[in-house]
């Protein structure tokens, strides 16, 4: 049955949308309903009434509709006409794909960086680390993502590669909210930190082989681990 927000008798079941402070444009909706998605507050699948959405979120339906726009050329909505705006849901396949490609970008990332990243650079590649390990201390897991996110974009960011940089973004908003689903369980934290531990001891030796090495299985790993969960879901949804 199609997961719907705040419509008809759904209402009561929709999930308590946290309202946004105010903002001048348009891209703090995005940024905001982004969030919303990786988070899981807004699920695969489901529905977005813009009448319900504008109210929960308390915006008007002109930064809601320019930021649909947006979310849809980013691949996390789909706009089907006389229907409405849903959240994206990838396949089986896609998924893999996606992690497949996610791997190779992963990896390019990471042996271009280890050679043109700057001592600074590093430095605040660390300082995240340890900002990571806090919000892992304090079961903080939007904060433990948000800092594990960014570790990885900035790997990709010193790779200095505009192209890379391009591609890297397009396929990494589709695979953000499994991510972050993906850290759920305890020891799947511990044993990102640890690769994260191994990432930058290959960053500061420039060792780019190693690196390469390790954001890609790295990314392999997150991939059979939500094929996993996918399929226990699946197995209990029978």
């Amino acid at each position: 049955m199609q997961n719907t927000l705040m419509d008809g008798d759904a209402k009561m079941n929709s999930p308590d949308l946290p309202r946004m402070e105010r903002q001048r444009l348009h891209d703090a909706v995005v940024e905001h309903l982004q969030r919303l998605i990786i988070e899981g507050v807004l699920t695969p699948g489901m529905k977005l009434n813009e009448r319900e959405v504008c109210e929960r979120l308390g915006i008007s339906r002109t930064p809601l509709r320019e930021a649909m726009k947006v979310l849809a050329s980013e691949g996390l909505i789909d706009i089907v006409p006389n229907r409405g705006a849903f959240v994206s849901k990838m396949n089986d396949t896609e998924i893999w794909e996606a992690f497949e490609m996610m791997s190779g970008l992963e990896a390019l990332s990471g042996e271009l960086a280890a050679e043109r990243i700057s001592p600074a650079e590093i430095a605040d590649i660390k300082a995240l680390h340890q900002a990571m390990l806090v919000c892992r201390a304090q079961n903080d897991l939007p904060g433990y993502y948000s800092r594990n996110q960014t570790i990885h974009n900035k790997i990709n960011e010193a790779a200095r590669n505009s192209m890379l940089r391009q591609i890297y973004l397009s396929v990494n908003r589709r695979l953000l909210a499994l991510r972050f689903k993906s850290n759920f369980k305890e020891e799947k934290w511990d044993r990102a930190i640890h690769e994260h531990d191994e990432m930058i001891q290959a960053l500061e030796a420039r060792d780019g082989k190693r690196l390469a090495g390790i954001l890609r299985q790295h990314l392999l790993d997150k991939r059979d681990s939500v094929m996993a969960d996918l399929r226990a879901a699946n197995g209990k949804a029978a």
